[in-house]
């Protein structure tokens, strides 16, 4: 077992599904705060009202980017956007109230943010459609096979 663990051909498959997990938990948030489905924001049933700063703005990262991570499109991008709100909830919001994370509530926010600076510098990893547009254009610039006719002189 320790030998399977080591290696590194399980990797790209391990990372994909880390992507694939934190991107609908992340997603599944900014859905309660916009829709009110999930408990609705903050667990109230309601929803957050339009434009409201910071809230509603972080509601529409969390949709978006976590949709863009689950699936594995412009994942880099999408990862270093939604580590930055994270960081920013966390340093705003709850670190004034406290300086750990388990006395200001902000473990979701520390967790989250570490998590998508960790998809910002791994990638996608496996099932993702990145990786699945990157292999496209690779074989379309791949050039044609030459046939190999003698050349006479």
């Amino acid at each position: 077992m320790p030998g399977r663990l080591n290696g590194t051909s399980a990797q790209p498959y391990v990372l994909g599904l880390f992507r694939i997990v934190v991107g609908l938990l992340f997603a599944c948030h900014g859905a309660a705060s916009l829709f009110g489905v999930l408990g609705g924001a903050a667990g109230s049933g309601g929803t957050i009202d339009a434009g409201t700063w910071p809230g509603w703005y972080a509601a529409v990262i969390e949709l978006v980017g976590g949709g863009l991570v689950l699936l594995g499109l412009g994942t880099r991008a999408a990862a270093v956007i939604c580590s930055g709100s994270m960081a920013y909830a966390y340093f705003k919001v709850h670190q004034p109230g406290a300086l750990w994370p388990m006395e200001n509530g902000g473990e979701a926010s520390a967790m989250f943010c570490w998590a998508f600076l960790l998809l910002a510098f791994t990638g996608s990893g496996a099932f993702g459609l990145d990786r699945l547009l990157a292999r496209r254009t690779s074989e379309r610039k791949q050039p044609a096979p030459e046939s190999k006719t003698p050349v006479a002189a």
